[in-house]
């Protein structure tokens, strides 16, 4: 009978993805951007560090024996690489993304002041972008998004917290009066729309891959270990980039599922939150794992394990982050440790 049920919820989602029921939307299948950064071949050509080979850790300790003369002509001839390189010294990397962004016709992440992270212009465009200090961050917190963000829908304006900049922003507004830093990552290939893309992993391994990635070059470069807030399909990426991560907290919100059944299987140190609010569309999406399809138990499930983050006072799919609501006051309280 527990065989028969789970077989004919697999069968709902299937149906689900297919007919675009449920809230889900069809989506065009996407081919993950990976590998080295851009112009990567012309950078070891001159004998520099691999960049897919050497670790963030190797990468700031390579930038920390050149002077600011050296560095300054690599972020010239090669930003590319500087720009998406996790542990080379973040000023480096704005000054890198700010000429890749001119160049590349994103003029609006090349405006003065705007503090870009990573910028890789392949395919729809990946960009993460940092608000606050980071580099004199005493608490730093990492947004990863869900389905439809890419380097031209980073910070649209007609979802204000359904964006990892809004989502980013109104966070750190929310840690006021605390030395904090939140980026807004987009440094992966996310789905269009909710449809089989979504509904597998393939997209979310890529992701972990960078999402890990990233964290190991925060450390690399002294930032404290983040606290990773994870929307919608963003929670499957950190799910099964859990065991690589080096993180204080994760939390999922609005999440499909993490691509776990418990919170011990994601073998992780770092503590694990999960939101859900009453009106989101997610819920009726059936929580199984069946022949490459869905992404296992619903993360505020009790039986899942993870510290419930109350959200009765959310709105839909991309409420979490409004001002005012618990949701974002306890976000906030995570990112800057007072929940511990």
């Amino acid at each position: 009978m527990r065989r028969y049920k789970r077989t004919m919820a697999a069968v709902a989602l299937a149906t689900t993805v297919i007919s675009g029921t449920a809230g889900w939307a069809s989506g065009s299948a996407q081919e993950p951007v990976t590998g080295p950064p851009p112009g990567s071949a012309a950078w070891q050509r001159e004998g520099l560090p691999d960049p897919a080979a050497t670790t963030p850790a190797q990468v700031a300790r390579f930038f920390s024996t050149l002077g600011p003369d050296r560095q300054q002509d690599l972020v010239r001839r090669h930003p590319t690489v500087v720009g998406n390189l996790d542990g080379a010294p973040v000023k480096l990397r704005y000054a890198a993304n700010s000429r890749t962004a001119k160049a590349g016709g994103f003029e609006d992440l090349a405006r003065p002041g705007r503090q870009i992270l990573a910028l890789d212009p392949r395919g729809r465009g990946q960009v993460a972008e940092v608000y606050g200090d980071l580099s004199r961050a005493e608490h730093v917190a990492v947004v990863v998004p869900g389905s439809d963000i890419d380097a031209r829908t980073f910070d649209r304006t007609n979802d204000a917290y359904g964006t990892p900049a809004g989502m980013a922003k109104s966070l750190r507004d929310a840690t006021k009066g605390h030395r904090t830093a939140v980026i807004a990552w987009a440094g992966y290939t996310t789905p269009v729309g909710v449809g089989v893309d979504a509904a597998t992993g393939d997209l979310a391994e890529a992701g972990a891959d960078r999402l890990a990635r990233l964290t190991r070059g925060l450390d690399a470069t002294g930032a404290p270990d983040p606290a990773l807030f994870c929307h919608s399909y963003g929670s499957v990426v950190c799910g099964l980039a859990a065991p690589r991560l080096d993180a204080a907290d994760v939390v999922a919100l609005g999440s499909p599922g993490m691509r776990a059944d418990t919170v011990a299987d994601l073998r992780t140190n770092a503590r694990v939150w999960a939101a859900k609010d009453p009106s989101d569309w997610i819920d009726r999406i059936p929580n199984v794992r069946f022949a490459g399809l869905g992404h296992g138990t619903d993360p505020t499930d009790p039986a899942f394990g993870a510290r419930r983050v109350p959200a009765s006072d959310a709105d839909g799919h991309t409420g979490y982050f409004a001002p005012g609501t618990e949701s974002l006051r306890t976000f906030a309280s995570i990112t800057v440790g007072a929940s511990r």
